[in-house]
């Protein structure tokens, strides 16, 4: 069932309601993080450029209206101010005193040069949390250069550990380098804001977009310090274990099968008709399976070539071992295990009538998140912020004004 409306008799407020949140970073890292805040009730303020922020011309596009935005900057207050203006930036230093938090991801000294570094920010709220998320970090040889996801998934070691043996190194197919960092960037900025309510006042959040990678890589970095070993690349295998693969079924669909535990190995071999390798010596664990994958996966990838995915699915799911359809997009639409738990929601729009977009993405069993609305038009909620923070008129931009260059 869909979450109730925060706004309905009866309903639990959202986590996260009285936390303000200035979101001033762009494209997707910084505000993935703000708007994981804002779905569970942070008062997030996206401050933009006059000219927009750069995801408003990126991507897909529906009677001129940038999907990616829609959903990004979902549940949202947008405010146009152009940080290298004077008047600009007294209004932005009265959004942070009342404030709790501040998401940025400029290059390592930019807020600094504009005068609102965090220095300054601490002086007109010593309880700020500023949270910076870069490629490299703050500090350090490479803090200065530009950076994006991409680098991050070049130089982590990801591409390098991705891709098919005989190919070249392969990067993801959506800014996952992004999407991790921002997770670790909404999780920073409530660590730091529970220091806070104990320490009595704020911090910075240091966030690389490199580091947030490499700790998600498991235990590369200890492994090669121990046996000087390196991941090769394997394609949709694992080095870990066996099977694991993505197989072509007879009608032509595709499948993916993982057995990391000893015991769905063992059910997929008896299902495939290959009983006899679990009695090999090397098949008791999961890397000498990983070592043997030719075979195993001829055995599970002949099984499989002769069957319908609707039989081979019935069948593993029988024998209770792992396995799962490779799904486009519009089969995400169409499961009903996903439509029973609303992965994919509708919300209202003014712009578009009606944006169908992802869900929250975890659920809270007292206080669950919620989608309020989607991304905002550009500098929708000027007015209504800058009066709230006690300046209603002075140095306010008009909405879409473009006489500035980019900040």
């Amino acid at each position: 069932m869909a979450d109730a409306s925060p706004d309905s008799p009866g309903a639990a407020p959202l986590p996260l309601a009285g936390l303000k949140v200035i979101d001033v970073s762009t494209l997707f890292a910084g505000p993935y993080a703000a708007q994981l805040l804002a779905d569970f009730g942070a008062e997030v303020i996206k401050v933009e450029h006059p000219t927009g922020d750069p995801v408003r011309r990126y991507g897909a596009m529906h009677e001129g209206v940038p999907l990616v935005w829609k959903v990004l900057n979902r549940n949202k207050k947008s405010v146009v101010l152009d940080l290298k203006q004077p008047d600009d930036q007294k209004n932005f230093l009265k959004l942070a005193t009342g404030a709790d938090a501040l998401i940025e991801n400029f290059r390592p000294g930019t807020l600094e040069r504009w005068g609102l570094g965090p220095d300054v920010l601490a002086e007109h709220n010593p309880r700020l949390v500023v949270t910076r998320v870069t490629c490299f970090g703050q500090d350090g040889p490479y803090a200065n250069r530009p950076g994006f996801g991409t680098l991050a998934e070049a130089m982590s070691g990801l591409a390098a550990m991705s891709g098919e043996p005989d190919g070249p190194p392969a990067l993801p197919a959506f800014p996952l380098g992004d999407a991790f960092a921002g997770m670790q960037a909404a999780c920073a900025t409530l660590i730091a804001l529970r220091a806070r309510d104990r320490l009595g006042r704020g911090q910075v959040a240091d966030v690389a977009i490199t580091e947030s990678l490499i700790g998600a890589l498991g235990a590369q970095l200890t492994a090669y310090t121990a046996s000087g070993t390196k991941p090769p690349r394997v394609g949709n295998r694992s080095n870990n274990n066996a099977p694991r693969n993505v197989y072509r079924c007879g009608d032509g669909a595709w499948v993916a099968v993982s057995a990391p535990a000893q015991s769905v190995a063992e059910r997929v071999m008896r299902l495939v008709g290959r009983p006899e390798l679990i009695e090999e010596p090397w098949f008791a664990t999961g890397v000498g399976r990983a070592a043997h994958r030719d075979l195993i996966d001829d055995a599970v990838g002949e099984w499989i070539s002769l069957r319908e995915r609707s039989e081979v699915m019935a069948a593993f799911e029988r024998a209770e071992a792992a396995v799962a359809p490779i799904y486009e997009v519009d089969d995400v639409l169409s499961d009903p295990h996903f439509a029973s738990r609303d992965v994919a929601i509708d919300i209202p729009d003014p712009e578009l009538g009606t944006v169908r977009m992802q869900n929250v993405p975890f659920r809270l069993s007292v206080t669950p998140g919620h989608v309020r609305w989607a991304g905002p038009r550009l500098g929708e909620h000027t007015d209504e912020v800058l009066a709230a923070a006690g300046d209603p008129a002075s140095g306010l931009p008009q909405q879409g004004r473009t006489d500035h260059e980019p900040s």
